[in-house]
């Protein structure tokens, strides 16, 4: 009885806690990630006042915020769009990976980590975080927006490359044969082309199938679809991240508005708890030995992913305030980021990996909604005096060929 009244209290406290930060940015017009991660620093391990009791039920709050977030994200478009971002936008994913998993291979190995956790700091510094960038996305109001297209396919190649890279990572971790590694990389594979397959061709089926009348009903059939789907898919080697954005890709029409509609409170609930969470599994000592290569590392990875989304929406054929907006949307590291690196630090690769890959998660994850909301004005505020300068130089030089007004003719020449 003691317990669970220590954890009504607990949680209680979290929530409202959450309530009122969330409250205090809006009244700022920022977004309230950076506060919630903050707070789990705070009350984490090594933080002011630990959690114990209602800790395992914010985990799995955690996990159950991040599927949400990835639903609410497939609603957003049908598997139409996904299809045809895919086939347009692999570029801007082949330049994504090569850009940003390439500057953790070379710290590590610059830190003499060795080949294997290279692999592994690649994946971290590679892959943003969906689950903050599309937190981000609701609260700047840009899911309609032209950029917004550019952003989600580069996200979705990568969450789908994730199903190729972990098990490859599981495998070198792990030291087994290649026989092994290539049997639990094809039952992965197979079974991201099977969900994705199952959207696309038979995504007006489950859509009847899902539809109803009563919101209730609706609501327990869309929840509990998604979260076996991502159970099943994790279990099975696929980020479960994948099948829930999968399941909202499948759902179209007027049964994807209606659960965007009954989901939204709970995607916020959770979404708040699952970077309270993040918090507050980050020891506070652990980060200043490792702040400088993490700060160096998050300087290159930022402005790399912000060159990532620019290159990429001018592709697209998208303005160049919008390219702006593309790049610095993608800049939060966070979930899948620990996820590796926390793969590694249980198979004992290096100690220093996960203080290092912890300290930089959580400077991305703080920048990233501040890139998101002022790449833009800052690029072209920039943009704007570099112009200015321009024609101030053009004025007090003529350009060639045009001729001086008189008084300043005469000037010159009676010198």
């Amino acid at each position: 009885m003691h317990s669970s009244a220590v954890f009504l209290i607990e949680f209680g406290a979290i929530i409202l806690g959450l309530g009122l930060l969330g409250r205090i940015a809006g009244r700022l017009k920022f977004s309230p990630i950076p506060l919630y991660l903050l707070a789990g620093l705070a009350f984490g391990e090594g933080g002011l006042l630990p959690l114990g009791a209602s800790e395992e039920f914010v985990a799995i709050g955690a996990e159950i915020g991040v599927i949400l977030l990835l639903l609410m994200l497939g609603l957003e478009y049908t598997a139409t769009d996904l299809v045809g971002n895919l086939r347009t936008q692999y570029p801007a994913g082949l330049v994504d990976a090569a850009l940003n998993a390439l500057p953790g291979a070379v710290m590590a190995l610059l830190l003499g980590w060795g080949p294997v956790a290279a692999v592994v700091l690649a994946g971290v510094t590679w892959i943003s975080s969906s689950g903050v960038i599309a937190k981000v996305l609701g609260d700047l109001g840009r899911l309609g927006n032209r950029e917004t297209p550019v952003v989600l396919s580069i996200l979705v190649l990568e969450d789908l490359a994730m199903a190729v890279y972990l098990p490859i990572v599981t495998a070198l971790l792990a030291g087994v044969g290649l026989a092994a590694g290539s049997v639990t990389l094809a039952v992965a594979l197979g079974v991201a082309g099977l969900v994705l397959f199952l959207a696309v061709r038979y995504g007006r089926l489950i859509s009847r199938f899902v539809s109803s009348d009563d919101p209730e009903k609706l609501l327990l059939v869309v929840l509990g679809l998604t979260l076996l789907v991502a159970g099943l898919a994790q279990q099975l080697q696929v980020s479960a991240a994948v099948g829930a954005f999968l399941v909202g890709i499948a759902l179209s029409g007027e049964v994807a508005e209606g659960a965007h509609n009954l989901l939204s409170p709970l995607r916020d609930l959770f979404a708040a708890v699952f970077f309270v969470f993040f918090g507050l599994h980050t020891d506070p000592a652990s980060i200043p030995p490792v702040l400088l290569p993490a700060l160096a590392l998050a300087v290159v990875t930022a402005a790399t992913k912000i060159a990532t989304g620019y290159w990429a929406a001018r592709r697209a054929g998208v303005s160049p305030k919008g390219r702006w907006r593309a790049g610095g949307t993608l800049v939060a590291r966070g979930e899948f980021s620990i996820v590796i690196a926390g793969l590694a630090v249980t198979a004992g690769i290096e100690p220093s990996l996960g203080p290092l890959a912890t300290a930089y998660v959580l400077i991305l994850v703080v920048l990233g909604p501040l890139t998101a909301r002022y790449t833009e004005p800052l690029a072209t505020r920039l943009s704007g005096l570099h112009g200015r300068r321009r024609r101030s130089g053009t004025d007090l030089a003529s350009a060639p060929g045009e001729e001086l007004p008189d008084p300043v003719r005469e000037g010159v020449t009676g010198r």
